[in-house]
């Protein structure tokens, strides 16, 4: 059994002079037993991270830094981070209009399954990757390219229901992905004993969560990929949710308290076994004191919509990169990260592990001020030298086209400096 284990850890600035040189610091400190951490809060003298932990050290396919590649792509980031309370992005596939827009400036756009992810509903055109966020964070510190397939053979792990009649929604739901959307996925296993997906709300606000039964994952993952599948969708009920929150999430004013738990479950199959892979809750919540059943726009997608399966089908068949090239699939193109144009991210949340390797790389992060988050780890908190602070993703995507053309950005804002010989 592999335990997982949150915790907050205070470290002085005075231990490091750039931000950069913290990845390493945690490497040093904890091995490969990281599963997830960003900066949730800092201070003038200290800054506070929040990490998801592996009892032991345990074996991955990264931390090989991958052969350079330029294949001459124009490639955009766009990280919209899961349990944090992201206005446009924290909801239900909310960020969906500002991804498509980003993706009309390049080539191709890598983002979170959360941006797009709507229940029922699934919004992103052909160049979105659709990428899980370990294999963001591999990517972005170089270890692993992004193989974009023709198509995935995707298995699908169902947890063991409490309710036998949740299989009969489950079915339905593969079938219509199989019959409408041309999704190839013949395989799937339900699990003999259940996952044990909870629920667990950071000191900082922000949610993440705890898999109580990882050997009945990994037992799933196993049967599957012995039946040749190259992605794994994961469908279960999490546990421990604080009702009265996700009430005030569907009214607008609160993080989405499944996010984090999701991206656990998600995070330990790509570092275990490197495939692209994406968990949905089997039954979405529905039974919540609302004071109306009309919910905030953002999220009516997964409140009108049964089960979150069908976009996590959809999404993970259709869209998700390879990190590995092998002969058992066809691959379409590839990008690494020395096609990155830029990494867009909310301007209080650039904390996390993207926004660190693009100031060590020197990659342009554009903060968006509008895409507000519970956070408050921005810019200046962080002394961060390659950021271009805009309003929304609008100017966003102007800025994007600025540098694939090499303009510079300061000649488009007035005043202009004049230069002269004193």
């Amino acid at each position: 059994m592999t335990s997982i284990f949150n915790e907050e850890l205070t470290i002085p600035k005075s231990e490091f002079k750039h931000i950069e040189e913290l990845p390493g610091i945690l490497r040093k400190k904890y091995g490969n037993r990281i599963l997830r951490w960003y900066i949730c809060h800092t201070t003038e003298k200290e800054i506070f991270i929040e990490m998801c932990l592996l009892e032991k050290d345990e074996n991955s396919p990264f931390f090989q830094p991958a052969e350079p590649l330029y294949p001459g792509k124009s490639t955009v980031l766009s990280i919209i981070p899961t349990g944090i309370g992201c206005d446009i992005g924290g909801y239900a596939a909310d960020a969906a209009p500002a991804t498509a827009l980003l993706a009309s400036c390049a080539d191709y756009v890598i983002t979170n399954p959360n941006a797009v992810n709507a229940s029922d509903f699934i919004s992103m055109p052909d160049n979105v990757l659709y990428t899980e966020g370990f294999i963001i964070d591999q990517f972005c510190q170089g270890l692993v390219h992004l193989y974009q397939p023709y198509s995935n053979k995707l298995g699908l792990i169902i947890n063991k229901p409490d309710d036998p009649s949740q299989l009969e929604i489950v079915f339905n739901i593969i079938n219509t992905a199989r019959a409408v959307h041309g999704v190839n996925i013949e395989n799937y296993v339900i699990t003999e004993e259940s996952i044990g997906g909870r629920c667990v709300q950071n000191p900082s606000g922000s949610y993440v969560g705890i898999v109580d039964n990882t050997d009945a994952l990994f037992k799933a993952c196993d049967q599957l990929l012995e039946r040749g599948v190259n992605a794994i969708a994961v469908t279960s009920n999490i546990a421990d949710l604080p009702m009265d929150h996700y009430a005030e999430h569907f009214e607008g004013s609160h993080p989405n308290p499944t996010g984090g738990a999701e991206a656990i479950i998600s995070h330990l199959i790509c570092k275990k076994y490197g495939i692209p892979a994406a968990h949905a809750p089997m039954i979405n919540v529905k039974d919540l004191n609302l004071k109306t059943q009309i919910v905030d726009a953002r999220g009516a997608g997964e409140f009108s919509s049964t089960s979150g399966l069908a976009c996590v089908l959809i999404g993970l068949s259709k869209a998700a990169p390879q990190i590995k090239n092998t002969p058992s699939y066809r691959i379409k193109d590839v990008v690494n990260i020395n096609n990155l144009t830029a990494v867009v991210a909310p301007a209080s949340a650039l904390g996390g592990i993207p926004v660190i390797y693009a100031e060590k790389y020197n990659i342009p992060i554009i903060a968006v001020k509008n895409n507000q988050t519970i956070l408050n780890v921005n810019q200046e908190n962080l002394n961060l030298k390659n950021v271009i602070q805009v309003n929304n993703y609008p100017e966003a995507a102007g800025i994007i086209q600025a540098l694939k053309k090499g303009i510079s950005i300061p000649s488009l804002y007035r005043p202009l400096s004049t230069l002269r010989d004193e």
